[in-house]
């Protein structure tokens, strides 16, 4: 009887193995105790796998070309709705007055993705962040929500500075007061804490020697209506500089009072006042970048 295909000892080198296939010795060898190789595929076998890889490679040929007209289809409809939404007309009056030209607002409102924006989440809002100025770095205050980049040293030589900043707070203490009331009540303290002593009981700017209003106003923020205060504060050392109290309802939660600060240096390294126009106009409910900008016809000028 022929022996089954297998290893067995090679005859013209018993000291490997070579591969019968039932009829004759191939030129297959290994080492005794090797790992078997795959067996060669028949004929019949062969012709199934070519088969096989016809069929597999048309249903890729077709997964891909209708892959391609999918995203041909989806890739038209996105720009679609970005030219709907950039044809979109933006409402809402323009706010504060501003200084000069550069405080014109822009023609498309912010989005929350958009890294030029702020989100302040607890109080459900968005403000803009206008070139110069940045998120928050190296300051203690949660309240403070963007600063002017960099610092310096206080006029009075106590501390380092901003040029600028603006922080928001929810005041649960004043439920129920007016947006005027609110605005009225915290531009005091606005000030002092900006201008007069820190809360480390130090005085950068030698205190405050005098204030005067510079504007105020009924104004619709996020949707709702408003109420800003501004002052020019002079100090003992230094330039002095701008504060603005901004009160309004929130959109979010019990709709507890939001209180918007602004605080500027009057030098000239300080931000221009148009960036305060600019911040207060584009505050936004979050996830609502229709809501409306600010009355302007019944403001007063800034100076």
């Amino acid at each position: 009887m022929t022996p089954p295909p297998g290893w067995y000892p090679d005859p013209s080198a018993p000291q490997a193995e070579r591969w019968w296939d039932g009829s004759a010795w191939t030129e297959h060898r290994r080492a005794p105790g090797a790992p078997v190789p795959p067996a060669a595929p028949d004929r019949a076998s062969r012709r199934a796998k070519a088969v096989a890889l016809v069929t597999a490679g048309a249903v890729l040929v077709a997964a891909i070309v209708t892959g391609a007209l999918v995203l041909r289809t989806d890739h038209e409809g996105a720009g679609a709705t970005e030219a709907n939404t950039a044809a979109t007309p933006t409402t809402g009056d323009p706010g504060p007055a501003s200084p000069s030209p550069s405080g014109t607002p822009s023609a498309s409102d912010p989005s929350a993705d958009d890294p030029a924006t702020v989100v302040d989440q607890l109080n459900g809002i968005t403000l803009p962040l206008p070139d110069g100025w940045e998120r928050p770095r190296y300051i203690a205050d949660d309240d403070v929500v963007m600063t002017t980049d960099g610092t310096y040293d206080c006029p009075a030589g106590v501390g380092l500075c901003f040029h600028g900043l603006v922080s928001t707070r929810t005041d649960g203490a004043t439920a129920g007061t007016s947006p005027r009331a609110l605005a009225e009540q915290d531009i005091t303290d606005a000030a002092d804490a900006a201008f007069d002593e820190n809360a480390l009981g130090q005085r950068p700017f030698g205190g405050i020697t005098s204030h005067r209003l510079v504007a105020s106003g009924q104004i619709a923020v996020a949707g709702r209506s408003g109420y800003y205060v501004r002052w020019r504060v002079s100090t003992a050392k230094g330039p002095g500089g701008y504060v603005q109290s901004l009160a309004f309802p929130s959109s979010v939660g019990t709709e507890a009072p939001v209180v918007v600060r602004f605080v500027f240096d009057a030098g000239a390294d300080g931000p221009p006042l148009s960036d305060m126009d600019e911040i207060t106009r584009g505050i936004r409910a979050v996830g609502d970048a229709d809501t409306g900008g600010g009355v302007g016809s019944s403001l007063g000028p800034s100076h």
